[in-house]
């Protein structure tokens, strides 16, 4: 899967604020991603993170 800093994905399951939505701060093997909905910063494994992805919503290029 192509996930890079900057991507927001749209999870399989809901954070606890109650939103699906997650900007990607860093990858590699763990992902740094914040929540959308309340802002919560947070570390995932790779594995994990790419299994409950629904979506990929691309960063603007610029």
């Amino acid at each position: 899967m192509d996930i890079s800093k900057g991507d927001t994905l749209v999870m399989k399951k809901q954070h606890p604020c109650g939103d699906n939505r997650m900007l990607v701060l860093r990858s590699g093997m763990d992902f740094k991603l914040r929540c959308a909905g309340c802002g919560r910063e947070f570390m995932i494994p790779r594995s994990k993170a790419e299994k409950n992805v629904k979506s990929v919503i691309k960063a603007a290029e610029s």
